[in-house]
């Protein structure tokens, strides 16, 4: 080889290696970050815990009427009667007079917990078609006593009641007492109703007593020729038989 390609070579040698020498030295540059979609982060991201309490589990509360035990009375079964002791001017003895209606109708609704649903519990007793041994003594009693003509029927609402188990018992003989307002004749007091019975599937079936004098409800003692004498004292009886709603 001549000494000029040798020459040549040497030269372009050199410029290579400074060329080299003098280039920057190279930087990794910074990977460019891809921003993710809503979807893709929410697919991608753990579920936090809900800080927000999930709702309460439905009850039968005592304050919910659509859960109250509804007894019903049946009215060919059941019967509303007075008692009042008298002495007739034509009688050695004193006996009772009592009359006695089967024009009775009623609801008493008990909540589970065992106290009663007023505004769905109610008794009403037709007055006008109380009938005694006597037509003359009913048409009187009618007429001055109860005043049947403007005040026709006789109403109690049970707010009331102590002794009574809750929830009621399958069967078996039950004792209690019922609490609640009596209107007669427009006048409306607190009464208590001793109650005994028994309890046969569906059906309660018992007796309820209650007392109080004439002037209790502004009511006049009658006081007529044939009779000598009238206690100041009206006891009230009612025959019951409930069945439960729907039964």
């Amino acid at each position: 080889m001549s000494s000029q390609w040798i020459r040549f070579g040497l030269i372009l040698a050199g410029v290579m290696l400074f060329v080299a020498g003098c280039a920057p030295t190279q930087v990794a540059l910074p990977v460019a970050t891809v921003a993710s979609s809503p979807a893709a982060d929410v697919a991608s991201s753990p579920t936090p815990a809900s800080t927000t309490p999930p709702p309460a589990a439905l009850t039968t509360g005592g304050d919910s009427s659509s859960n109250s035990l509804h007894l019903v009375l049946v009215p060919d079964k059941s019967q509303a009667s007075y008692r009042v002791r008298e002495q007739l001017a034509n009688v050695s003895l004193p006996s009772d007079a009592i009359g006695t209606t089967r024009d009775f109708t009623g609801t008493i609704a008990i909540k589970p917990d065992g106290t009663i649903e007023s505004s769905e519990s109610k008794f009403v007793v037709n007055l006008q078609t109380l009938t005694s041994d006597r037509s003359q003594r009913d048409n009187f009693i009618k007429r001055a006593v109860l005043q049947t003509s403007e005040y026709p029927t006789a109403v109690f609402v049970p707010t009331q009641v102590t002794g009574l188990a809750s929830p009621l018992p399958q069967s078996g003989d039950v004792a209690f007492k019922l609490i609640g307002d009596l209107t007669i004749r427009n006048v409306t007091k607190q009464v208590t109703w001793d109650v005994t019975g028994k309890i046969q599937g569906n059906e309660l079936i018992g007796q309820a007593t209650t007392a109080f004098t004439f002037d209790t409800f502004n009511l006049t003692q009658p006081r007529v020729p044939v009779v000598l004498s009238v206690e100041n004292n009206i006891k009230l009886e009612l025959n019951l038989d409930l069945q439960r709603a729907g039964s």
